[in-house]
């Protein structure tokens, strides 16, 4: 039998372990430093709701991974689902992204219009206040963007925001039907404890350490000390941080964290009918709610929202800035052959989501079976 360490068990852990055991052969231990399975998309209960640490639905374009997850967790279609923002200045809430019939009944449309004509386009923008004003102009970039993502990132300046390749451009702002994201797959689990019982189907036949810690770290020769023990693998999968593993050796990878409030409301929704999530793109703190009963279908006379608001309280998101992106660069040029770094935190990659984090185990997989890696690690698809 072959030895497979998988550090982490988030989604893209659990993934991991799990296609390593359905490749056969292989004796699998997972190990994670929290005392459950499942990190933020784990289903928690507050007020007799169910919720998860943010919103978790499962948005993919990718039919092998939709039906993957949906044959362990069935499930639900809510490709009805709309995003809002509320915008101060106008006092109004807008479809996000941005909708040419939004733009017709804000009441400085005119202006819009002629910024649009005149934008410079994205080419030669070196951030991120470039790039969305050449695309769509002044207004929209101070309605939508701007203030957004200040908070988001906890920057005074977008101009700081070096990278863009994340954001949707300009070009996004839709016309006709919005549902979705377009030709996405959009669902969330029919169970009441939404994906938790992937995670316990995931690691079947897998040694599983909660409320555990690595001690020592020798990444190169593919090799930790757990409890005392050195111990040797023909394969890691790392799911957690890279700068972890390495002993922060280049320096600490920066992330954004979250505090998040939950709040139970006296009513049945509070949320217009299909509009899942409420985005502020102003100077409130928090940068979202989620009505959590528009995903879970949950029964109840009162309804929860979840509140999220940046901070430096846990490691969320990753930066989306240069400087941020080559130090975690380098510590992927210290992993040898063998050895696999995923998920969004592994990856070091804002944007991933669940889909992500099981397509890349899926490849991760593909790549063990072939007897090599195709992409430098993280995998280069979605770098």
């Amino acid at each position: 039998m072959k030895k497979a360490l998988v550090i982490g068990g988030g989604v893209a852990g659990c993934a991991a372990a799990h296609h390593l055991t359905m490749m056969g052969g292989w004796d699998v231990l997972l190990v994670e430093a929290a005392p459950f399975l499942g990190a933020g998309v784990r289903t928690n209960w507050f007020g007799g709701h169910p919720y998860t640490f943010g919103p978790r639905h499962f948005l993919t374009q990718n039919r092998a991974v939709y039906d993957y997850m949906d044959a362990i967790v069935p499930l639900r279609s809510c490709a009805d689902h709309q995003f809002i923002t509320y915008v101060e200045r106008d006092n109004a809430f807008y479809n996000y992204p941005i909708h040419e019939d939004d733009i017709a009944k804000m009441p400085d449309r005119d202006k819009i219009a002629e910024e649009r004509k005149n934008a410079v386009g994205v080419e030669n923008a070196k951030d991120l206040e470039a790039y969305w004003i050449g695309s769509v102009g002044q207004t929209l970039f101070d309605k939508f963007i701007d203030g957004y993502n200040k908070k988001m990132w906890l920057v005074d300046d977008c101009k700081k925001i070096d990278t863009f390749n994340w954001s949707p451009k300009g070009v996004t702002i839709k016309s006709g039907p919005r549902a979705a994201w377009d030709t996405a797959m959009s669902a969330y689990p029919y169970a009441e404890d939404g994906y938790n019982k992937y995670f316990d189907y995931a690691v079947q036949g897998v040694k599983v350490l909660l409320n555990t810690k690595i001690e020592r770290y020798d990444i190169p020769n593919r090799t930790v000390w757990l409890k005392g023990e050195k111990m040797t693998f023909d394969v890691i999968v790392n799911a957690i941080s890279p700068d972890e593993i390495f002993d922060k050796c280049h320096g600490e990878l920066k992330y954004i964290g979250r505090d998040f409030h939950k709040i139970v409301f006296p009513t049945e929704h509070v949320f217009p009918e299909h509009v899942y999530f409420l985005y502020y793109a102003n100077d409130e703190q928090f940068t979202r709610l989620v009505e959590y009963k528009k995903m879970t279908h949950h029964k109840s006379p009162t309804t929860l929202i979840g509140m999220e608001i940046p901070s430096l309280n846990g490691r969320h998101y990753p930066l989306p800035f240069k400087k941020d992106i080559a130090l975690a660069s380098k510590y992927f040029e210290m992993m040898p052959d063998h050895v696999y770094s995923i998920g969004r935190n592994g990856s070091y990659r804002y944007g991933l989501d669940i889909d992500d984090c099981i397509e890349q185990a899926m490849i991760m997989a593909r790549q063990i079976k072939e007897g090599g890696r195709d992409y430098p690690v993280p995998m280069e698809i979605w770098r």
